[in-house]
């Protein structure tokens, strides 16, 4: 008995039609379910921790929150200008020191060295680096540089402190300007050596600007991190009441909203417990914010 070809295309098609009462679809649909599952109970800590500090601290959100110092205890209304000031401050400085080192090893690994034992250990260190705590950075920095008073006299200060910072933003630079200058293609460099470029020429015009995207997205998430830290700061910034003004508020003691949050928060005065969940509210924004930047950067570049 001859079949005809619409019959054939027919009965193939209700061969691959969707049957939900097959035991593998009915498994895929409780598989799917069990997986979302697990996705809501990955996602609902921070959305409880987004919600719990936005009712917390919302209360306190007001214009005197960002211009007024932050008050002793005893005393009612005050801010965090200064520990907002001593932040970017304090970031600035770990920015400036991490980025020229970070990417400069990131260039050394991805364009001058071969592989082997140097290599690889470096590469291996800077794994190591990005998994070691940040009180061990804070404590290092605090036995190199705050307890020898090797600035000019001066133990705990913003310099010290950037210092610590830097040391944790070190890996993630390294690591991103690695990988990102690995995947600019080799028939760039030698299209670049083939016209007679240098190999300095090669890396500052061609490969550094097309990876630009991957490096750029490293060095804001290495941001995120390091504006959050407390106990580096601790041993090395450590706190000040007063604002800083002027280039030598480097050398001094300052405010930063980690620490804040960490002196205030177990303060028994009611006015600083209420300001620690305010800076809570600030910082939680501005790491999200950074983070929410570095994913535009990745997208921006992608299209």
């Amino acid at each position: 008995m001859n079949i005809s070809p619409s019959d054939q295309a027919r009965a193939f098609a209700d061969d691959l039609s969707y049957r939900p009462a097959l035991a593998r679809n009915i498994l895929n649909k409780i598989l799917s379910f069990v997986a979302a599952i697990f996705a809501i109970f990955a996602i609902l800590p921070l959305v409880l921790v987004l919600v719990y500090v936005s009712i917390k601290g919302a209360s306190k959100i007001s214009l005197s929150l960002f211009t007024e110092l932050s008050p002793p205890p005893g005393l009612e209304g005050g801010g965090i200008a200064n520990a907002i000031v001593g932040t970017f401050i304090v970031t600035v400085i770990a920015t400036l020191i991490a980025i020229p080192i970070g990417v400069g090893g990131g260039i050394f690994l991805a364009e001058y060295s071969k592989e082997g034992a140097f290599t690889n250990f470096i590469r291996f260190g800077t794994n190591v680096l990005s998994g070691v705590p940040s009180i061990i950075a804070g404590i290092f920095v605090y036995s190199i540089i705050v307890s020898t008073k090797i600035f000019f006299g001066h133990s705990f200060s913003a310099l010290a402190g950037g210092i610590a910072l830097s040391i944790l933003m070190l890996p993630t630079v390294i690591k991103t300007t690695d990988e990102g200058l690995k995947l600019v293609s080799d028939d760039l460099r030698r299209g670049a050596l083939g016209v007679g470029a240098s190999k300095f020429i090669t890396i500052t015009r061609i490969t550094l600007p097309s990876a630009f995207t991957p490096i750029a997205t490293g060095v804001v998430l290495a941001i995120a991190r390091a504006a959050g830290e407390t106990a580096p700061l601790i041993f090395t910034a450590f706190f000040s009441y007063f604002m800083s003004d002027g280039p030598n508020s480097i050398f001094n003691p300052i405010a930063t909203l980690s620490v804040l949050i960490y002196e205030f928060a177990t303060s028994p005065d009611q006015n600083q417990i209420e300001l620690a969940w305010a800076a809570s509210l600030i910082i939680v924004i501005m790491i999200l914010a950074l983070n929410l930047f570095a994913r535009w950067i990745g997208r921006f570049a992608s299209k």
